[in-house]
């Protein structure tokens, strides 16, 4: 088999200065080297080989890997068209559809027409406050299967918690219902988590295309869409939006978009919503609570905070979340260290570049690894610490342009639903933390030698082990 930097200089008669790269074996290239934690494996290789940009061959795949901040400036600052189309898998052709939707796309004008209109329609701060009403209510199921487990004395899954409760909003906003079973689970389960894990694993089908994925269904959006244009039909004149398919569908009945919506190209933008806002924000809300049992200094001044601004009212309002200084530390702090995708989404060359004094050819797979970056001790103090503090007067946020800290990306292809997620996240945590306190079902005692962070990957990177504590009602609340 011709290697594939072999490849580029034959091909082009020059000599070509290519970014340093681990030794590898025939066949599966550099596979053997990413091991369970990809990201943990690419930054140990990349301390070894280049820390700022490696090339690795995985499989028939030429892979580039981005670990520096100053490489993200350069591709923020003058290659991000040339860095922004997605790479076809065999697993994101299957699961959205030929990748019609919005994050998987290819860069061009039908990937500008559909993010414009969930930018615009679906995805905007008007529509984050139009939906208040859904977690609000979603909110209040959460605290009462909490206070039941009160009652019963019993230590509650916190993970399987935080998944119910991010697949009921995004899936009420999204969707319309929570598409609950007679037995009150979700139709939808821990579907989402399943199908992030398959997006991103390094799986042989994808970088050795001659081999085949397994297929997966989702019938349940078909539909939802029938019965959401049934419902259009009927309606007609008196027809009023009340989630994502009804915008979409509406946009489309009234000649708004500039662009076909074809059945597929709806369902691949409505499984991206879903997937985009369900298992992203229950691992952001676990590994939160993970790191506030570690450090009960910080959960009980994250608490003070909380109870203070809230007072005595019977529910928590969006207003006093934005007064929660500390809270938007401890959420910051969490995405450094626990960012959701940490490889982010992959990217792929449009054409031959030159960049950081190395040659990097077309349709070369690119992953930045935002995971190293915003743990690299060249750019943050004591790293590997949880320490919220840091962003107290600290101008350093997510929805600026400091390329240390990207938990939702960057540039053309950064997250559009972050502020969707973000509410979603603050407002669940701060009704948690104001209503209960918290203890660990052995002994009770908080602190860093009894939680187990042990990470299992996939896109998003959550718990291996689901975090079960036990809720005490907070005695001094309304």
């Amino acid at each position: 088999m011709r290697d594939w930097s072999d490849y580029v200089l034959r091909s082009s008669g020059l000599k070509h200065n290519l970014p340093p790269s681990p030794p590898k074996l025939p066949l599966i290239g550099n596979l053997h080297y990413l091991g369970s934690l990809p990201h943990r494996s690419l930054r140990e290789l990349a301390r070894k080989y280049g820390h700022d940009l490696m090339l690795l061959h995985l499989g028939q795949t030429p892979t580039l890997v981005v670990s520096s901040a100053e490489m993200l400036r350069q591709i923020l600052k003058s290659h991000d068209s040339i860095f922004s189309n997605r790479p076809k898998t065999t697993a994101n052709s299957i699961l959205l559809y030929g990748c019609r939707d919005v994050g998987f796309s290819p860069y061009g004008e039908y990937w500008r027409q559909v993010r414009k209109v969930s930018v615009v329609e679906l995805l905007s701060m008007k529509r984050v406050l139009q939906f208040q009403f859904v977690r609000d209510e979603e909110v209040s199921v959460m605290l009462n299967r909490i206070r039941k487990a009160c009652a019963d004395g019993a230590s509650i899954n916190l993970s399987d918690v935080f998944i119910a409760i991010s697949n009921n909003i995004v899936s009420r906003c999204v969707l319309g219902d929570c598409y609950e079973e007679e037995n009150g689970t979700s139709r939808l389960g821990e579907l989402g988590r399943m199908v992030t894990i398959h997006l991103l694993e390094f799986s042989v089908g994808d970088f050795f295309p001659y081999m085949g994925w397994i297929d997966v269904n989702w019938m349940l959006f078909d539909e939802v869409v029938q019965e959401h244009k049934a419902r259009l039909e009927n309606d007609a004149g008196n027809f009023q939006a009340k989630d994502f398919v009804d915008i979409l569908l509406l946009l489309q009945k009234d000649g708004m978009l500039e662009f076909d919506l074809t059945k597929n190209d709806l369902k691949a933008i409505l499984v991206d919503m879903f997937l985009g806002g369900s298992d992203t924000t229950s691992t952001t809300l676990e590994w939160l609570m993970a790191e506030l049992i570690k450090h009960p200094n910080v959960m009980k001044k994250l608490q003070e905070e909380v109870r203070r601004v809230v007072g005595q009212k019977t529910n928590i309002e969006m207003n006093d979340i934005n007064k929660m200084e500390y809270l938007n530390c401890v959420m910051k702090e969490t995405l450094r260290l626990h960012p959701p995708a940490p490889l982010l989404l992959p990217r792929e060359t449009r054409k031959n570049i030159e960049m950081g004094g190395y040659h990097i050819p077309a349709k070369t797979r690119v992953f930045i690894n935002a995971w190293a970056i915003q743990r690299d001790p060249r750019l943050w103090d004591r790293p590997e610490e949880f320490i919220p503090e840091r962003f107290q007067n600290n101008s350093v946020d997510y929805r600026s342009q400091d390329l240390q800290f990207v938990p939702f990306g960057l540039g053309r292809r950064g997250c559009p639903g972050m502020s969707f997620a973000l509410a979603s996240t603050e407002f669940v945590i701060a009704n948690v933390l104001y209503w209960f306190d918290w203890k660990l079902p052995e002994d009770g005692v908080l602190g860093e030698k009894n939680m187990d962070m042990t990470e299992a990957f996939g896109l998003a990177v959550h718990k291996k082990f689901p975090l079960h504590l036990i809720p005490i009602p907070y005695s001094d609340s309304a």
